[in-house]
């Protein structure tokens, strides 16, 4: 059977890196014969003339692998390597400054750029200069990733030759290779120091900052080497990513912009305009940025994993999953994507094939404890209750103040009927992350059932507690006066278009947003923590109205307003969670939906905003101060077309 090139290039690669050079040659060969431009074949066969000293030959590969696909970094770096190494300087220094304008970044190319640099400086004076010689061995150590014997020429040169600023640049690219941050900070700052006007020295020193969390002077070296380059897109683009761990988004955005108009073809920073992008909820976006770096650079492992992660959250989960196999294919090792993947298949409900997913996870990298707690909460939903816990625990040993371990450790000790340990779990959870509703109304809740439970036993009853309380009717309705100061304060406050809500409830929640059409609503769920004083007055009469209403305490878990124009609505929905719909856990029978109509707008219109509610199905029509509760997990809609706009209040809240 005739071999496809693909399969013929595959076959040479493997012979290639056995040592098996003349078979591998004939099959690269091969595929010149039908392909003469073939870059990965001229390029690899350029690779074995080298090492069988045919140097003329290899350039000539080179060249036209370059020329074939100009894309690929290791093209350029053999190339200009083998022009040094044939001492065809200014050569070297013309395809060097070629590769710069592709866009070609990273610590290797700087390294040539120092020994190119190097080149002028006086050998013959041992005291100013290393051998060229040395140069080239301590490239060649670095570039074939043999790292210690890198370490210690570079070593040996510093200091010898401590001025000299090559072998410093050097000794930060390795360390830095090899974990060793600090140290590898020492160096690129001694580089530096030695060369203030070299940029590529300067963004050396701001990735350095950035690995060791030092954001603000990695900003600082990142604008100083574009500065010294205005035109270095690879500064830009280091510059953008630091901006955005810093939650500077709008700079970070405006910072990639400028780095693709430098350089449009640069997939890298096509990727990280879209990670920004995601981060401000721009989805659609996004995924065009994504779609951009994956056609200029198609084997880009990361940009088909961002990808993926934009279309899980536009909820396209079948073509996340395709995405993610891609992005595993070009890169086997790649744990992330390996990660992303088995949670895309848990959300398809393809539970045994998510557990391996996350287990090829853990085996590729051991202490990824996100993975261990996914797999916790995958073999929970499998029902292995046993291993699941034996996983939450190993994500907590990995990870002590992992909160969402803790979280899946209590509530599935919960359900074994370990309240004890597992309200100690909800507890650390809550205080690793206090900010978190999901930490604090699981200890809300588990604390009001256990004080319900003592309250009976001291009382002599000793049957069984339901956790619900319950209303009287449902719905159960009542009206409260509306304070025109309150109406205002409303209009006032900042708020979104009615129609981007499907996108920001998305981001929020990993879920969609049933509120359409025209209209302004709150920008988030937590109206109740404004600090104006109606605001305040306000959350404190609604809250004893909810207690009054179930009997209980209560744990508000949101509360928004909406101001509907014509054309406003909400589809039919309930306010149930993926967490209330946990039978075991029981909070769905707990949770229940308030409406406070304070406008009811013109209700002279066909669709005048009744409330639907369904099963059993019935229609409300509501009045000015109208207060409606009842069960969250009760489906309902509305749709409004008046010519005023409707203006109400919604909370969701837990009996306690």
């Amino acid at each position: 059977m005739k071999l496809t090139i693909q399969q013929t290039l595959r076959n040479g690669v493997a012979a290639h890196k056995e040592g098996k050079l003349e078979e591998a040659e004939r099959l690269y060969r091969a595929i010149l014969q039908s392909q003469p431009a073939h870059p990965d074949a001229n390029h690899n066969l350029g690779v074995i003339a080298v090492s069988i000293n045919k140097a003329e030959a290899a350039l000539s590969l080179f060249k036209t692998a370059l020329e074939a696909n100009p894309k690929i970094e290791q093209f350029w770096l053999s190339y200009i390597d083998t022009l040094i190494k044939e001492k065809q300087f200014d050569n070297a220094k013309q395809v060097f400054d070629q590769a710069k304008n592709q866009g070609v970044a990273g610590e290797k190319l700087n390294v040539l750029e120092a020994q190119l640099a190097s080149i002028n400086e006086p050998e013959n004076v041992g005291s100013l200069s290393p051998s060229q010689q040395k140069l080239s061995s301590l490239l060649e150590h670095y570039q074939n990733g043999r790292f210690a014997e890198a370490e210690n020429l570079a070593t040996s040169i510093t200091h010898e030759f401590p001025k000299h600023q090559f072998a410093w640049k050097v000794l930060g690219a390795v360390l830095g290779a090899i974990g060793r941050k600090s140290e590898a900070l020492d160096a690129k700052q001694a580089a530096v120091t030695l060369s203030p006007q070299d940029a590529e020295a300067q963004n050396n020193l701001g990735n350095a900052f950035k690995e060791l969390g030092r954001l603000l002077e990695a900003e600082a070296s990142f604008r100083q080497a574009i500065a010294l380059s205005p035109q270095y897109a690879v500064a830009h683009s280091n510059l953008g990513i630091t901006l955005q761990e810093l939650g500077r988004l709008d700079e970070a955005l405006a910072i990639y912009t400028k780095g693709i108009a430098l350089k449009p073809d640069y997939a890298e920073a096509h990727n990280n305009l879209g990670i920004t992008l995601k981060e401000l909820g721009r989805l659609d976006e996004a995924e065009a940025s994504y779609t951009q770096a994956i056609e200029l650079k198609p084997n880009y492992a990361e940009a088909h994993n961002n990808f993926a992660t934009a279309q899980k959250e536009l909820g396209r989960l079948d073509e996340a999953e395709l995405s993610l196999r891609h992005a595993i294919a070009l890169k086997p090792d790649y744990a992330e994507a390996q990660h992303n993947l088995g949670i895309t298949l848990q959300e398809l409900g393809r539970l045994d094939e998510a557990e391996a997913s996350y287990k090829q996870v853990i085996a590729l990298k051991p202490d990824y404890a996100e993975a261990h707690n996914d797999l916790a909460n995958t073999l929970q939903e499998l029902g292995r209750l046993g291993e699941s816990e034996d996983c939450y625990k190993q994500a907590i040993a990995l990870k002590p103040d992992y909160a969402l371990a803790h979280y899946g450790l209590g509530k599935l000790l919960y359900i074994k009927g370990n309240e004890d340990l597992a309200l100690e779990n909800i507890v650390k959870a809550d205080d690793i992350e206090p900010q978190s509703k999901d930490y604090e109304l699981m200890l809300s809740v588990m604390r009001g059932r256990k004080a319900r439970k003592e309250n009976e036993a001291k009382v002599g009853n000793k049957s069984n507690i339901s956790p619900m309380t319950g209303l009287i009717s449902s719905p159960f309705v009542l009206n409260r006066v509306v304070e025109a100061e309150l109406i205002t304060c409303l209009y006032e406050m900042d708020s979104i278009q009615l129609d981007k809500t499907k996108r920001v409830q998305l981001l929020a929640s990993g879920k969609d947003d049933a509120r359409y059409g025209n209209g302004r609503v709150s920008p988030d769920f937590n109206l109740f923590k404004d600090a104006r004083s109606i605001i305040q007055k306000l959350a404190e009469n609604l809250t004893e109205i909810m207690m009054d209403a179930v009997k209980s305490d209560v744990y508000i878990y949101d509360s928004f307003f909406n101001i509907l124009s014509a054309g406003g609505g909400v589809s039919p929905h309930n306010h149930l969670s993926a967490l209330d719909k946990d039978i075991e856990l029981g909070l769905g029978k707990q949770k229940y939906s308030l409406v406070y109509y304070l406008s009811v707008g013109d209700q002279n219109c066909i669709d005048p905003g009744l409330l639907k509610l369904y099963e059993p199905s019935e229609d409300i029509l509501p009045c000015e101060g109208m207060i409606m509760i009842f069960s969250a997990s009760r489906m309902h809609s509305a749709v409004y077309s008046g010519k005023t706009d409707r203006v109400m209040i919604g909370v969701n809240f837990y009996s306690l």
